[in-house]
């Protein structure tokens, strides 16, 4: 199944390694450095240029992406629990 993470952008839920609050993570030392990391690499997608509430990072044939989404952490997963 796909998880909808708004916009016009989707993702297989098998793919997904884990759904992140921007707020309550982004105050860590490791989550910025991971962000950044991404960044540098290009594999991360902000889904639209709204306020983003949470980060979802999803590997697929080997290679990662992090997408930023102003849809809430809570509201990914009850999309995401739907599907199974």
């Amino acid at each position: 199944m796909y998880i909808h993470l708004g916009s016009d952008t989707v993702v297989r839920d098998e793919d997904v390694i884990g759904i992140f609050d921007i707020e309550n993570t982004s105050t860590e030392k490791f989550t910025r450095e991971y962000l950044l990391a991404a960044q540098k690499r290009k594999s991360v997608i902000n889904v639209n240029l709204d306020m983003p509430r949470a980060f979802i990072v999803v590997q697929k044939d080997l290679r990662e992406r992090v997408y930023i989404t102003p849809v809430s952490s809570s509201t990914l997963m009850k999309r995401a629990n739907r599907n199974r």
